[in-house]
C-alpha cells in the first residue's frame, strides 16, 4: 500500500560558498551564506530565522539592538541543537533500513480490493505485536502524553467525562501498537525538552528509537491491510489514520513541514477508502455513510443502561476526532494550493448548517472555532479555485464571481454580528456534569471553552480578508482589509489568554501578518518571540517566516498579481498552518 510517507526530514546537502551579500542572519553571525532564497542552507540547517532583504534591518545598528539580536540567535541555535542531532541520526539510520514499501512524497494510496469483513490487523498480526515491548518506561511516557502533550496540542478538546472523556486515547495507545508508537515518539520528544540539558543525548536517542519504531510498525500494519484489503481490517485502518494525523501534528509542531503533503495524501486516501467499503458506498448521503462507518466501528459501550448513557468505542472516537483534524487540514491546505478542498463534497453534511445543534463533526471541540467559520473558509477556497480555472480558460465572469462572494460575505458578517452582540447565547453548549464535583479543578477548561466565540471571530475576520483578496486582489491599503487585520491583532493580543493559544490560530494570524502595515510588524514579531521554547511552536515561527518574506518584498515583483496562496507558498513545501 503506497501511502506516501517519507521519513527523511533533513534537507539535501549543498555546499556553501563565501559571500558578502548573504542573508543578514549569516552576516550577523559572521558565517558563510549560499544566498539561497527564501531561506539559506545555513539557517535552514540550524532551524533559525533567515533574514533577507535589500535594506539593512533596523536591528543591524552596530549597537544594543544588534547585540540583542545576536543573543537571540544564539538562543535559537542552542534550543534546536538536540533536534539537529536527531534529524541527522534519523536520516542516516532510517535511510539504511528503508524498504521498497515506503513511497515517495508525491504518491497516493491506490484503492485495494474489497474482501469480506474480518479481524483487525493491528490486533491480530503476531509479527507486529512481537516487535513492540511494553515496559514501565512506556507507561510513564504514555501518561506524560495524556496529561501534558495531548492537552498542549489540543487545548480546546474536552469531551464530556460521562461519555468517556479522553479515555479512548489511552485505550488506543494500550491496544494498538500503531497508535502507541506514534504516541511514544511524540511523548519522548516533549519529555526530553522538560529535562533541559540533563542527559540530552540519552533522551534524544530514546526519541529516535521511538520514531523509528513508529514508522516501522506503521509500515507493517499497512502491509497487512494491503495484502487483504481495508474492509477486512476496518478498525486497523482507523488506527492507522489516527496515527498519521498524530505524526502530522508532531511534525509541524517541531517545524518539520517536509512531509505535510505526503501525510495529508495518505490520510485522505484512507478516509475515502473507509467511505467506499460495502454497506457504506451504496449510501448517497455522506452523513449516512459517516454514521454507518461509526456503526461498523462499534459496538458502543453502555454505562448505566437504565439511564441510556452511551460511551463511544475507542475506534469510534478516534475516527470522529481524526476526521475532524483531517477536514481542518484539508481546508487549510486548499488555501495554499488554490484548489477546492478534496473533502469539499462532505462539508455540508458533516459540518452541518448553522441551524444544526450538533453536527457529526464538531470543529469547535478540537480547534475552538465554530463550524460555520471554517466552512466558509472552505467555500472561499473553492471559489478561488473556480476563479483560477476560469482565468486559465479565459472565461472568468466577474459578475458571477461577485455574486458568489456576496453570499459568503453576507453569511460571515451576519454571524460576526451575532458573536459580537450575543456571545453568551451562542456559546451555551453542553456542560460536563463532573464540573459540579470538580469546581476548583476545571476552571481552566471552562475558561478555554468560553474563548470559543473570540477564537471564531478571529477566524471569521481572517476569512473576510481572504475573501476580499480573492475577489478584489492584493490591496493591503484598503480600509476593509485594514479593519479586519486590526481586529485580528486586537483579539489575539488582548482577548486570547494564555498567549500560547496563538498556535491554534496560526492561519488567521498569518493572514493578518501578510497584510499588516509596517507599523504593526514589530508587535507581530514580539508575539512570536514570546512563545518559548521555539521548538514546540513550529507553526507560529513558520508563519512569521512567511510574513517576514512578504514584508521584505512589499514592492518587489508582481505586486498586483499577489495573493495569499503566493505568500503561503513562499517557503517551498506545503506549509500547514494548523
Amino acid at each position: 500500500m503506497d501511502i506516501g510517507l517519507d521519513l527523511s526530514h533533513s534537507p539535501p546537502y549543498r555546499g556553501t560558498i563565501r559571500s558578502f551579500n548573504g542573508c543578514w542572519t549569516c552576516r550577523l553571525r559572521r558565517k558563510k551564506c549560499d544566498e539561497r532564497h527564501p531561506v539559506c542552507d545555513t539557517c535552514a540547517a540550524l532551524h533559525i530565522t533567515c533574514h533577507y532583504g535589500q535594506d539593512k534591518p533596523e536591528w543591524m545598528d552596530g549597537g544594543v539592538r544588534q547585540e540583542e539580536m545576536a543573543e537571540r540567535l544564539k538562543r535559537e541555535v542552542k534550543e534546536t541543537a538536540h533536534r539537529r542531532r536527531g534529524e541527522r541520526a534519523v536520516h542516516d539510520r532510517v535511510s539504511a533500513h528503508r524498504s521498497d514499501d515506503i513511497a515517495t512524497p508525491n504518491s497516493g494510496l491506490e484503492p485495494p480490493p474489497r474482501p469480506q469483513r474480518g479481524a483487525d490487523c493491528t490486533l491480530t498480526s503476531k509479527d507486529i505485536r512481537e516487535t513492540i515491548p511494553f515496559g514501565r518506561s512506556d507507561t510513564v511516557l504514555l501518561m506524560f502524553y495524556l496529561e501534558h502533550v495531548f492537552p498542549f496540542l489540543f487545548p480546546f478538546y474536552r469531551p464530556p467525562t460521562l461519555q468517556g472523556g479522553r479515555a479512548w486515547v489511552l485505550e488506543m495507545m494500550i491496544g494498538s501498537p500503531v497508535v502507541r508508537q506514534a504516541t511514544l515518539c511524540q511523548s519522548s520528544y516533549f519529555f526530553s525538552l522538560t529535562q533541559r540539558l540533563s542527559n540530552c543525548d540519552v533522551l534524544w536517542e530514546t526519541v529516535l528509537m521511538q520514531t523509528r519504531n513508529a514508522f516501522g510498525v506503521l509500515r507493517q500494519a499497512l502491509q497487512v491491510i494491503d495484502s487483504s484489503g481495508i474492509t477486512e481490517h476496518l478498525h486497523g485502518a482507523v488506527r492507522i489514520m489516527a496515527s498519521i494525523m498524530q505524526v502530522q501534528r508532531f511534525d509541524i509542531t517541531i517545524s518539520s513541514f517536509t512531509n505535510c503533503q505526503a501525510h495529508l495524501n495518505a490520510a485522505l486516501a484512507l478516509f475515502r477508502q473507509l467511505f467506499e467499503i460495502p454497506g457504506v458506498i451504496e449510501l448517497e448521503e455522506p452523513l449516512l455513510r459517516f454514521n454507518t462507518i461509526l456503526d461498523h466501528l462499534g459496538p458502543t459501550a453502555w454505562v448505566l443502561p437504565t439511564q441510556c448513557i452511551q460511551v463511544p468505542s475507542a475506534e469510534q472516537a478516534a475516527f470522529r476526532f481524526s476526521s475532524t483534524l483531517l477536514i481542518l487540514d484539508d481546508i487549510i491546505a486548499s488555501t495554499v494550493l488554490q484548489e477546492q478542498p478534496r473533502l469539499y463534497e462532505y462539508h455540508r453534511s458533516l459540518l452541518g448548517n448553522i441551524e444544526d445543534v450538533e453536527p457529526p463533526i464538531n470543529l469547535e471541540a478540537a480547534t475552538g472555532c465554530q463550524n460555520w467559520a471554517l466552512l466558509q473558509v472552505g467555500e472561499i477556497s473553492a471559489l478561488d479555485a473556480w476563479k483560477q480555472q476560469c482565468k486559465r480558460d479565459e472565461s472568468l465572469d466577474v459578475m458571477e464571481l461577485v455574486r458568489r462572494a456576496a453570499a459568503i460575505k453576507n453569511l460571515l458578517e451576519a454571524q460576526l454580528v451575532r458573536l459580537e452582540t450575543e456571545p453568551a447565547a451562542i456559546h451555551e453548549g453542553v456542560t460536563d456534569p463532573m464540573d459540579a464535583f470538580m469546581a476548583g479543578f476545571t476552571q481552566q477548561s471552562k475558561t478555554l471553552a468560553s474563548l470559543s466565540p473570540i477564537v471564531t471571530r478571529v477566524w471569521a475576520h481572517a476569512a473576510l480578508a481572504y475573501l476580499f483578496i480573492v475577489v478584489s486582489g492584493w490591496q493591503p491599503a484598503s480600509a476593509d482589509l485594514r479593519y479586519h487585520v486590526s481586529q485580528i491583532i486586537e483579539l489575539l493580543t488582548h482577548q486570547i489568554s494564555p498567549p500560547g493559544l496563538l498556535r491554534t490560530m496560526v492561519w488567521p494570524f498569518c493572514v493578518a501578518g501578510c497584510l499588516a502595515e509596517p507599523a504593526q510588524e514589530a508587535h507581530l514579531r514580539e508575539m512570536v518571540e514570546a512563545l518559548q521554547p521555539p521548538s514546540i511552536f513550529g507553526t507560529v515561527r513558520k508563519a512569521l517566516e512567511i510574513m517576514e518574506h512578504v514584508w521584505r518584498n512589499r514592492d518587489v515583483g508582481d505586486v498586483a498579481g499577489r495573493d495569499l496562496a503566493t505568500c503561503f507558498r513562499s517557503q517551498g513545501d506545503l506549509v500547514l498552518l494548523v
